[in-house]
């Protein structure tokens, strides 16, 4: 009787134990990595918006780890694992997230995607971090024990599933120890949309002004000089760029930023066939032909001509206006989308920018807004 008791007590505690240790078993986990870039409108709707509401939903069950592209490290980090994955063009840029062997990419796919991605997970038992190559050094001391490692590899992915070519990587430079530094470019391209912003702010109250009977202070007569040999510099960088657009040849970049990855991106072409360089050309000439035909039109062109020079100022004023705000449109795409730098295409902007700010006068002047005088920046 007492050996079966006994018998009896051990089974109890050994099916006890047993059940307690399942009931304590870690509950299934997700991770993920998302890429993303301060400042980034996709990015900051994915933060606030999304994740935090997968987080309060899922818990500890849910973890996304973090890498901000601006730093160095990390922005070539991540144009190494775009390039390894063979993500097309419209695939690039932040934010992109990695799940499993998942790609989701910007602020619509990834919250459509990432709910049921995540229950699939968890029903299947969970998943690790994705198979990145030498994520380990990107993640934090603790977490990285539970990326996929040579000793340690990820599941299989999926069939067709977008997976790096391993074979065709490099080790990476640097890792995640050292100091940290902003990616080549960075701070003088958001400087430059700084000052395109400031100046088509500029245009904007000096025309409010115009229109409620304000004078819109005029500069020194040699400013006016200013337009024909600023158009003649942006033109040849213009030139430079087109021909390195459409003759497929490395870009001389120098120290600052990445203009080769620019000018290989699909932005490079308008439409998908027109040079972005040409583009510009074509509208440094035009700049320069109404600056010519205002400066020199009254005197040298036929009395049915000579009307034409009243309306160049403001030709010019729209063309500038034009320019600044596709120079803001492509600096945005180089800051948040193809995440590297042109020099040429900042030197370009800037250009624009100061035309913007020498037009503003004359085409007050022209429709009698201004008291800024066409002879004070030399344009008569």
């Amino acid at each position: 009787m007492m050996r079966k008791l006994t018998v009896l007590l051990v089974l109890f505690l050994l099916f006890g134990f047993t059940g307690a240790g399942g009931a304590l078993a870690d509950p299934p986990m997700v991770r993920a990595v998302l890429f993303w870039a301060e400042g980034c409108p996709s990015c900051h709707a994915v933060l606030t918006e999304t994740l935090p509401t997968l987080q309060a939903r899922y818990g500890d069950q849910l973890d996304v780890h973090l890498i901000e592209v601006s730093e160095t490290l990390n922005y070539d980090y991540f144009r190494q694992v775009e390039d390894l994955y063979k993500a097309p063009p419209q695939r690039r840029g932040v934010p992109a997230l990695f799940i499993a062997d998942q790609l989701l990419v910007g602020a619509d796919e990834i919250p459509a995607r990432l709910p049921a991605l995540i229950e699939r997970y968890l029903a299947a038992g969970g998943v690790g971090y994705p198979n990145l190559p030498d994520l380990a050094a990107h993640l934090p001391a603790a977490a990285a024990s539970d990326a996929c490692t040579a000793e340690s590899p990820c599941a299989d992915p999926a069939p067709g599933a977008q997976t790096p070519d391993r074979d065709a990587l490099s080790p990476l430079s640097g890792s995640a120890a050292g100091e940290s530094k902003p990616a080549s470019g960075f701070l003088l391209a958001q400087a430059v949309m700084g000052i395109l912003v400031v100046t088509l702010l500029y245009a904007l109250v000096a025309a409010a002004l115009g229109v409620l009977g304000r004078a819109v202070p005029a500069g020194p007569t040699w400013l006016g000089m200013l337009i024909p040999i600023l158009s003649i510099v942006g033109l040849g960088v213009a030139v430079y760029l087109t021909y390195v657009e459409t003759q497929n040849v490395a870009a001389v970049c120098g120290p600052v930023g990445d203009c080769n990855a620019v000018q290989a991106s699909p932005f490079a072409r308008l439409f998908g066939f027109l040079p972005v360089g040409l583009l510009g050309a074509i509208g440094y000439v035009a700049i320069m032909i109404a600056w010519a035909v205002e400066r020199f039109g009254r005197k040298l062109a036929p009395a049915a001509v000579q009307g034409l020079a009243d309306l160049t100022p403001l030709a010019l004023l729209g063309m500038a206006l034009f320019g600044s705000l596709f120079s803001i449109y492509l600096t945005y795409l180089e800051l948040f989308v193809i995440l590297a730098v042109c020099i040429w295409c900042l030197t370009s902007a800037l250009i624009m920018a100061t035309l913007l700010a020498l037009s503003v006068g004359p085409a007050l002047a022209a429709l009698g807004e201004g008291d800024a005088s066409q002879e004070d920046l030399g344009l008569d």
